[in-house]
């Protein structure tokens, strides 16, 4: 049991605001407070500006923390606490309802990201696995510290800090997390019958386990046609943690979901817990100003799977744009040599530019063909690890698959130089239906992937 120590709130404290409850009121919040922290969590509060005459102390435990003052600075660059509006931006999509949707017969699932957390959290403690806390990361995190942000949110993803030490707590979390995903089938649904194999080949998009010398995590996505997947990432060390600053923010959930069950209290703007955000990329000021500025900035991008580079022409076509041009200019070498060196086949390219525009454009179609310009101009200028026929392979793929998507919109120009490939109607192919004659066209995606079957000399 750690040593608690306790800070004392009085009614003339310098800087801290007295307490607007009756004095029963105190006692009562107290107790359920103690009793909540035996699960060693902080917890704070935000009083009223406003004084009372019949204000009275209270002691709220906090765990104690020892560091230097280098480390004490550094960390405090990095931490912010959350405004009022920010809290509730935060509660609101921690509310919110978002369908898991099965696959075949399986029904869609209604899971509030607060309930799986707590869920997931109480079954892994159950079974003796110890969670440190719970943080939103991404683009929701982003979208709570700056809602006008220009990048809006499509995943939920959700990092429990966890001890991973070998591959029986890897199939652990697996196994607990498909287990909780049978108390959100809805009523009538015979549950007895149901597998861990058959939840997971309904409900899990995506199954990642990554366990190395620097990194130990895994991830499980869960399946929402609209792209808003929920993912629960269980990270005992992960080096990078983000691409770039506008996406660096991690906000600790535990004050939250504690206020949530010790609190007989609604949160309002002058009583409701302390929310704290950090940024993995250093300086949060910087990085919370880099948001509202829409500024691109990033550190080592080599270091980054894929290099960052769809993530930051992603940006570009958002209305993001560089801190520094020429410095930028140097770093999009760094992304396009990673991300060929992560997908160095034209059909792995393929799939993984495929389910980035399905991923992240679910919506926003109008956006894809800008997106797909923007990096094919990108990959054109920056990419100087490939040889010349592997580029234009590249090159040729980028440019089919913006032709594909702008065949979908209808809006293909009227140039003598383009060649359009039409998908006939479903009744054309018909036996019956004998009006046209179907020809047997060559796929350009299957073009692009059989271009050069022999080594050509670089240009």
């Amino acid at each position: 049991m750690p040593f608690w120590s306790f800070l004392k709130v009085e009614k003339d404290a310098p800087g801290v605001f007295p307490f607007s409850l009756q004095p029963s009121r105190h006692q009562r919040l107290f107790h359920r407070t103690k009793d909540c922290f035996k699960t060693e969590l902080q917890f704070f509060f935000i009083f009223p500006s406003h004084s009372h005459s019949s204000a009275h102390s209270l002691d709220i435990p906090l765990t104690p923390v020892v560091m230097s003052s280098g480390d004490s600075s550094e960390q405090s660059r990095r931490v912010s606490v959350l405004s009022w509006d920010q809290v509730r931006r935060l509660d609101s999509i921690l509310g919110e309802s978002v369908p898991i949707h099965g696959r075949g017969n399986f029904p869609t699932l209604s899971v509030q990201p607060r309930q799986i957390v707590q869920v997931v959290r109480a079954r892994l403690e159950e079974r003796g696995v110890v969670v440190r806390d719970v943080k939103l990361n991404g683009s929701a995190a982003s979208h709570v510290l700056h809602q006008d942000n220009g990048l809006g949110y499509k995943d939920l993803d959700l990092i429990f800090g966890l001890s991973l030490t070998d591959d029986k707590t890897f199939r652990l979390v697996k196994d607990v997390v498909l287990d909780c995903l049978v108390d959100f089938l809805p009523e009538g649904v015979c549950r007895e019958r149901i597998t861990a194999l058959a939840l997971k080949e309904a409900y899990v998009q995506k199954l990642v386990k990554v366990c190395n010398d620097t990194d130990r995590w895994s991830l499980i996505s869960l399946s929402n046609n609209t792209g808003k997947n929920v993912e629960l990432k269980f990270v005992d060390s992960l080096r990078r943690q983000f691409e770039f600053s506008v996406d660096s923010f991690q906000i600790t959930l535990d004050s939250l979901l504690l206020f949530d069950r010790c609190s007989e209290t609604a949160m309002s703007e002058t009583f409701h817990p302390t929310v704290q955000g950090e940024s993995m990329y250093g300086d949060f000021e910087e990085a919370l100003g880099h948001l509202r500025s829409k500024t691109i900035a990033t550190r080592s991008p080599e270091e980054i799977r894929g290099g960052g580079l769809l993530k930051y022409c992603h940006l570009l076509v958002r209305g993001f744009r560089p801190a520094s041009e020429a410095q930028m200019k140097q770093m999009q070498r760094y992304m396009c040599s990673r991300f060929f060196i992560d997908f160095p086949d034209i059909s792995e390219q393929q799939r993984k530019l495929e389910t980035y525009l399905q991923n992240h454009f679910a919506g926003m179609e109008h956006k894809r063909y800008d997106y797909l310009v923007t990096l094919r101009r990108v990959v054109d200028e920056s990419t100087v690890c490939l040889m010349g026929h592997e580029r234009r392979q590249t090159l040729a793929l980028i440019s089919a698959l913006a032709l594909r998507v702008m065949a979908e919109q209808n809006a293909i120009p009227a140039l003598a130089n383009i060649t359009c490939y039409y998908q006939p109607a479903p009744y054309v192919r018909d036996v019956n239906f004998s009006n046209y004659y179907v020809a047997q066209v060559q796929s350009p995606m299957a073009a692009c992937s059989n271009s050069y079957q022999t080594w050509l000399p670089c240009s």
